[in-house]
């Protein structure tokens, strides 16, 4: 069921919206050659607590996992996608790290991504950033009144096509609310003019994934969370949460 949020609700989200803002901010900064990401995901817990909020990640078990979540980030390093678990894996300079964090506050959910370089940024992975940025954001223009989840997919899904990148199957943006995921599924391609019909109060977090290899071929690692490129190439996924308005799309999950 497809839940149509109020402004008053809308505005409750955009405060759990901004500190999942504050949290990946804070890892970012954090992040550097020989840090841990066990010790980044300490460093978002700080936030969520300050902020009094608590993480719809904690604890979270989907059908596919085989035990529950056990950050608060899912911090995914290369040719890590998305759900990464934090370890004592110390990351390199040099290295691509794509941080998804939540937050829980007064009821209402946020949820936001983001990619960057650790250290010294390579040519091929800015370029990789900066056009799942592009999509993203060509993604969120499409989330009008009056367009439909098809018009983000295929904004989305053109972007990786047309950059030659591959896009995993199955996994996308969703719906988004009082619980993490909601309905309507946002897949990450599509055809333009398809799909549940855009309404002003509708909540979504869009979230691009793109593999710089090529292929949209991925498999799981052995934690059962981790999703990795087949073809070992690296990831970028970055991700906001939106609201559709009468005056076009609201970021939720900004600063």
């Amino acid at each position: 069921m497809v839940e149509i949020k109020t402004d008053g609700e809308l505005d409750a989200m955009r405060e759990a919206g901004r500190v999942v803002a504050q949290a990946l901010a804070a890892v970012q900064e954090a992040a550097a050659p020989g840090v841990s990401l066990r010790e980044l995901d300490e460093v978002a817990r700080g936030v969520l607590a300050g902020a009094g909020a608590t993480s719809p990640f904690l604890g979270y078990q989907p059908g596919f996992a085989p035990v529950p979540f056990p950050a608060v980030i899912c911090a995914s390093v290369n040719d890590a996608v998305q759900h990464g678990i934090p370890t004592d894996h110390r990351l390199r300079d040099g290295d691509l790290l794509s941080v998804d964090c939540g937050a829980r506050l007064d009821g209402w959910t946020g949820d936001a991504a983001t990619t960057f370089s650790v250290g010294t940024p390579r040519p091929e992975d800015a370029r990789l950033v900066a056009d799942t940025r592009a999509a993203l954001d060509a993604g969120i223009a499409a989330a009008t009144v009056g367009h439909r989840i098809g018009d983000i997919s295929h904004a989305v899904g053109s972007a990786a096509r047309r950059g030659g990148y591959g896009v995993p199957e199955d996994f996308g943006g969703h719906g988004i609310g009082r619980r993490m995921h909601e309905d309507p599924h946002i897949p990450n391609r599509g055809r333009p003019g398809r799909g549940f019909a855009l309404r002003p109060g509708l909540a979504l977090a869009i979230e691009p994934m793109f593999l710089a290899g090529g292929s949209d071929a991925c498999w799981t690692g052995e934690d059962g969370w981790t999703m990795y490129t087949a073809d070992g190439s690296r990831a970028a996924h970055i991700e906001h949460t939106i609201a559709v308005t009468e005056e076009g799309p609201r970021l939720l999950t900004a600063l």
